[in-house]
């Protein structure tokens, strides 16, 4: 899958801007707050519908502007043109595609697969759980309808279950009770779903990662991300164990009225040479073990998904030492297409570069190409 083509109007600081893209290594250059993140932006708009940093569609509206408009044309077998168009003044976004309106934004996911590369990814390694769920829940939900079918659910089902908890706590109806159980119930079928398909996910993303790592630091390292639920690894004891769990936990989680167990807590552990990460590794292992999930990210997407994946890498060389940034250009050659945001051009002799790549300088939201 290739991009071909982006337009912005009223997109941050692109009131009305055009790319033509190459089917190979696409360099964006410009210096701080002058709009070449943006564009990254605007593709995983395209690929997802929500902004690539988390931020509310009303703050990518350029000032005193109303709406903003993103439109896209992806290329494979045949051609799809994509357009997200968001509306300031009634808050509402609207996904067209080929200019069929799309009303649910899970209708997209994986259609358009998208690989981003950021400086935020360091949350993934040193951050908390919840960042590390994030990402393994996002590549899977890409690869996998069934599990962001199971996902959406599971997390509308711990909603109105912790809802539940909280009403048998202030009203001490015991007629809640049988509620309580058949929501419990939701609770584990969902979740012993969701546990399986991660348990599948890391028998096989494990290589990818490993072939990602070595092709960076030549073998030297072998890294690992191993998953257990409830102290287990054996997926046929998921429903036993969370069931037991849950029986045991069943008082404090009406005492506090949270959902204490189940998959919503897991943890991964990221491990190098058999010790964890986050606990002994170096500031460049860190690094290198977030660059190298990424590329087995993509290379795990395209494969389960018959599919090339959206590459957006956003400002990486720059936090890199010399050996580790000549890796990483060396293997963007086997991915393809890549979109890549550097402040200065300039200082980046070393990257592999071919006639084919195309070049865009951004300065205040204007976009010059080949320069």
């Amino acid at each position: 899958m290739k991009l071909t083509r982006l337009q912005l109007k009223n997109f941050r600081l692109h009131n009305d801007t055009i790319c033509e893209f190459s089917e190979h290594l696409n360099f964006i250059a410009g210096g701080n707050g002058q709009g070449k993140t943006t564009i990254l932006e605007a593709i995983y708009y395209l690929c997802t519908t929500k902004s690539m940093g988390g931020a509310s569609d009303y703050e990518a509206v350029t000032f005193e502007r109303e709406n903003f408009d993103i439109k896209g044309l992806f290329t494979e077998l045949t051609e799809n043109e994509v357009r997200v168009f968001y509306d300031n003044s009634i808050k509402k976004k609207h996904l067209f595609i080929d200019n069929k309106q799309f009303h649910r934004a899970s209708r997209i996911i994986g259609m358009f697969p998208v690989v981003t590369l950021t400086q935020s990814d360091h949350a993934i390694t040193l951050g908390s759980p919840s960042d590390r769920r994030k990402f393994i829940d996002s590549v899977i939900s890409q690869a996998s309808k069934t599990y962001l079918k199971d996902l959406i659910d599971f997390n509308k089902i711990l909603r109105q279950r912790s809802l539940l908890l909280n009403q048998i706590k202030e009203t001490n109806n015991k007629q809640l009770f049988s509620q309580l159980d058949a929501w419990t119930e939701n609770l584990i079928n969902r979740g012993t779903e969701i546990v399986k398909h991660r348990f599948e996910f890391f028998s096989r993303f494990n290589d990818y990662l490993n072939t990602a790592y070595n092709k960076i630091m030549q073998g030297s390292e072998k890294p690992e991300i191993v998953y257990t639920f409830l102290e287990s690894t054996e997926p046929n004891k998921i429903e036993e164990l969370y069931r037991n769990r849950l029986d045991e936990l069943r008082d404090a989680e009406l005492r506090r009225t949270t959902n204490l167990v189940g998959p919503h807590r897991d943890d991964f552990h990221f491990l190098i040479n058999g010790f964890e990460l986050k606990k002994y590794g170096s500031q460049g292992q860190h690094k290198t073990f977030q660059i190298a999930l990424r590329f087995g990210e993509f290379f795990y997407l395209k494969d389960a998904l018959s599919k090339t994946p959206m590459f957006l890498l956003d400002d990486v060389f720059g936090e890199l030492d010399t050996f580790r940034a000549m890796q990483i250009s060396s293997y963007l050659g086997e991915v393809g297409q890549a979109f890549i945001t550097m402040t200065d051009f300039t200082k980046y002799d070393f990257l592999n570069r071919s006639e084919l790549d195309r070049i865009f300088k951004v300065e205040q939201g204007i976009v010059k190409t080949n320069v």
